[in-house]
């Protein structure tokens, strides 16, 4: 099963939704960083349940705790293991579920592929292992702030089902966007939202959206040509999120209406710098950071349990049918921002430290 993630900044990540905990070993940190347990907390607080009354309502704090890797609150170069435990376990939510394959959930095709599934909750499949990600985010940032202090991650919810925020990439500030539940950069969205994901919460219902993300202040030179570009690295690293359905860079989709003279994104000097008189490529041009704002976006679908009955099959491929049971995100929007930032870090910490290697400095 793929649970390792990167080339010289390396995680592995491991645990079950409903067993004892999960965690997350991280490889090819460098020596001498200074890092805390509450460095990482503050990191695991913004995506943990419970936060919000338009969240989930399992009651996990996520405390983690440092195994390995860091003496008197600096890393040592060694293997950083970080385990954080479950606690408010209820596998009694899914005693159906062990005979019955829950609608767009991966049980029946983790039962295809392995013979053998985790029900409890889903498994590896549950979005619960991204606290191994977001924990191993907040030390891939303290590294970054060592070697390239300025670059700045920065999601925020763009829209959810028909609602639409007018967000400035450029602009955004983290607070604007944590100042709010739901994660929005447009405060006139916000109760809109909130409106609307208690609306379908109280109907049974889930709805989804789209998160974008800009990463400021990257230098130019990252990523590599070919299998190794930047923009299919952050593509494969946001596809992994579970739930996430689409990404898209730059003009996207909306860049296949517009001609070559429209599109291209002229150079200019300012001072010493190479610029770009617009921005549709995103960022990155030929698979390489180009220096200017990396703007990208993730289609996260409607959460896949809902708490009404729905056709299904069961283990012996029979009909039958399947209400939700447990507890579970209306829309996964808010909670999902904390993790495309956190795999946005994953990629660039890697990419660096890669860039370093190759040539000696970023």
């Amino acid at each position: 099963m793929s649970s390792t993630l990167g080339q010289i900044f390396k995680i592995s990540t491991w645990g079950e939704s409903h067993g004892v905990g999960v965690g997350v070993n991280i490889d090819g940190c460098p020596p001498l960083l200074e890092i805390t347990q509450e460095d990482i907390q503050k990191e695991l607080d913004r995506r943990r349940p419970g936060q919000s009354d338009i969240v989930t309502p399992r009651k996990e704090g996520d405390v983690c705790e440092i195994l390995s890797g860091v003496f008197e609150g600096k890393t040592l170069g060694s293997p950083i293991g970080i385990l954080v435990r479950n606690q408010d376990q209820r596998p009694s939510s899914y005693t159906e579920m062990k005979d019955k394959y829950r609608p767009s959930h991966a049980d029946y095709t983790y039962d295809a592929k392995y013979g053998i599934r985790a029900w409890h909750g889903g498994g590896r499949a549950s979005a619960r292992e991204t606290i191994s990600r977001v924990a191993a985010a907040a030390v891939a940032k303290k590294v970054i702030d060592s070697i390239c202090p300025g670059i700045e991650v920065i999601a925020y919810v763009k829209s959810i089902k028909h609602l639409q925020a007018n967000v400035d990439p450029n602009t955004v500030k983290f607070d604007d966007v944590e100042s709010n539940i739901v994660r929005t950069g447009d405060p006139a969205m916000v109760e809109p939202m909130i409106d609307l994901i208690k609306q379908v919460r109280g109907e049974g219902n889930s709805v989804g959206g789209v998160v974008e993300c800009v990463i400021r202040n990257c230098p130019a030179g990252l990523g590599a040509p070919v299998f190794d570009k930047l923009e299919a690295e952050l593509a494969k690293a946001m596809m992994s999120i579970p739930a996430t359905k689409g990404f898209e860079i730059g003009s996207g989709f909306d860049g296949t209406q517009l001609t070559g003279a429209e599109h291209n994104d002229y150079f200019y000097m300012e001072d010493d710098k190479v610029r770009t008189k617009t921005n549709n490529s995103g960022g990155i041009q030929g698979g390489i950071s180009n220096g200017e704002n990396i703007i990208f976006r993730v289609a996260f679908k409607p959460t896949a349990t809902i708490m009404t009955e729905q056709p299904t099959i069961d283990t012996d491929h029979k009909e039958t049918e399947l209400k939700g049971r447990g507890r579970h995100d209306a829309c996964v929007l808010p909670r999902a921002v904390p993790m495309v930032e956190a795999m946005s870090y994953l990629i660039l910490v890697d990419h660096i430290l890669r860039q370093r290697a190759q040539m000696g400095s970023v």
